[in-house]
């Protein structure tokens, strides 16, 4: 016969482990419903502009379709429309400005440069990525290879590689280009793989980030996916309508990697609900934006603390 006292210490070590448990899925909850908020800058067709964490309109260009554009550590805000670039300081006093060269060229990017040049792609009939400086001359044009006639469809948001090169998505090419500042292809990642469908599933891509870890992040738009890709274009992750309930993905658009992993993703042709959306790793939706449509944007704060480093977007 058992000792009362085993009794006594058994019931306890159950006690503890039913105890333990539910602290454990009361926490585990706790930490799923803990609710996250951005600050937002917005460039899009009805709204280009700054919303705060509760939702509410901080600072308005005053001009809607935006393509591109950032916050700049300093405040001033650099805006791409289709026919200018522009740089607005905190008085909203515009102190950059570069036009395209002719009225049927498309202007698609505006990007900061650590040497103070602005990076911007001019679509065309000569369609070229150019380095301005701050006083409006071209220093650096890159003659750009987007295989397609159509000037709207020649590209998008180009950015500049730590190498000195510059990542250029080419839609109707179905590739990612890695450009030299001389215009020498040096890479190509092509998106209309077998895997991923072939051309029948129009992956045109519209946004590329270079990721601290040497891979690729394209958003695909019209084939309504992101993807990442490895140095050698092997694709290592993939999200679409088929994780979800929801079609999430309507012609994404802008996106950006954020310090702790998430994807946040612009669903640009959303007239309703859902208009930006950010994933886990594992393909979970832990916030969302419903207001203005989205072409691009930039994530600014987190709970009230501003998002460390260089923006992957």
């Amino acid at each position: 016969m058992k000792h009362p006292n085993i009794f006594i210490l058994t019931a306890f070590c159950l006690f503890l482990t039913t105890f333990s448990s539910v602290f454990a899925e009361k926490k585990e909850r706790n930490s799923k419903s803990k609710k996250i908020t951005h600050s937002i800058f917005i460039a899009g067709p009805q709204f280009t502009g700054i919303i705060d964490e509760q939702g509410n309109e901080v600072w308005n260009s005053g001009k809607n379709g935006a393509r591109d554009g950032y916050v700049l550590p300093n405040g001033n805000v650099l805006i791409c429309w289709g026919d200018e670039v522009r740089e607005y300081d905190q008085d909203k006093k515009v102190i950059f400005s570069y036009k395209r060269r002719d009225p049927k060229n498309e202007l698609g990017t505006a990007v900061r440069l650590e040497n103070g040049h602005t990076l911007i792609t001019e679509s065309g009939t000569e369609p070229q990525l150019l380095e301005i400086s701050a006083h409006g001359k071209i220093m650096l044009s890159v003659p750009l290879q987007p295989d397609t006639d159509n000037i709207h469809m020649q590209t998008r948001m180009a950015r500049k590689l730590s190498n000195g090169n510059y990542l250029v998505p080419h839609l109707l090419a179905f590739a990612v280009k890695e450009y030299t500042p001389t215009g020498e292809v040096v890479q190509t990642f092509k998106t209309d793989l077998p895997e991923l469908g072939g051309r029948a599933a129009e992956n045109w891509p519209f946004t590329a980030i270079r990721l601290k870890n040497g891979n690729t992040l394209i958003n695909l738009t019209h084939g309504n996916k992101s993807i990442e890709v490895d140095k050698t274009g092997k694709v290592v992750w993939k999200i679409s309508n088929d994780d979800f309930e929801e079609n999430l993905f309507q012609d994404p658009c802008g996106a950006q990697r954020l310090p702790n992993g998430n994807t946040v993703i612009a669903s640009y042709a959303a007239q309703e609900g859902i208009k930006l959306f950010e994933v886990t790793r594992k393909k979970e939706l832990v916030w969302s934006y419903s207001g203005y449509r989205v072409h691009d944007f930039q994530i600014l704060t987190t709970n009230g603390k501003p998002i460390k480093g260089k923006p992957m977007k």
